[in-house]
């Protein structure tokens, strides 16, 4: 029996296309249902277990280590990207910037709401958080290490998840 997923159509874009050839990984059902899990919801980041409960709830039953592997494998080819949150509980989230090299992403800073684990990019920190990345590397080296990246990262609660009489008050 067909599962619903199996007739649903994700189109993967050629950048993404790419990177999957480039790690030799395979367009399986489970690749192009974990990829359309991402794709749909650019801005969503899911722990394995959401991710799981995601994927059954679109007619998908994968085994759990399947899945872990292959969230790990699409962070590999810089795909996803994966990090821990406020829980120390990996997130995978769609990269901004697929076009570029997997360490880099195109803005300098994100924000993460506590309550919904949505991640916004900030892109008017641009010059700012370029700045304080470059001093905190420079920071790193004086003390002998060799920093290979620096990630700006906000936690807070997204408007969308503040209560409507604090949304008045946090807008500028």
């Amino acid at each position: 029996m067909p599962t619903r997923l199996a007739r649903e159509s994700t189109a993967v874009p050629p950048e993404v296309q790419s990177r999957l050839e480039g790690a030799g990984l395979r367009r399986t059902l489970a690749t192009r249902a974990v990829l359309g899990l991402f794709l749909t919801r650019p801005q969503q980041s899911l722990t394995h277990a959401q991710a799981q409960v995601a994927l059954t709830a679109r007619g998908l039953d994968l085994n759990r280590v399947t899945l872990y592997r292959l969230l790990d494998r699409l962070a590999s080819c810089g795909v996803l990207r994966r990090e821990a949150d406020a829980q120390r509980v990996w997130r995978f989230s769609l990269r901004s910037n697929l076009d570029g090299p997997a360490e880099t992403d195109r803005t300098a800073a994100r924000f993460e709401c506590d309550a919904c684990h949505q991640r916004f990019d900030l892109p008017d920190a641009g010059e700012p958080a370029r700045a304080l990345k470059k001093g905190l590397s420079q920071a790193v080296a004086r003390t002998g290490h060799q920093a290979t990246r620096v990630e700006l990262l906000v936690r807070g609660t997204c408007a969308a998840c503040l209560p409507p009489r604090q949304r008045s008050r946090a807008t500028p």
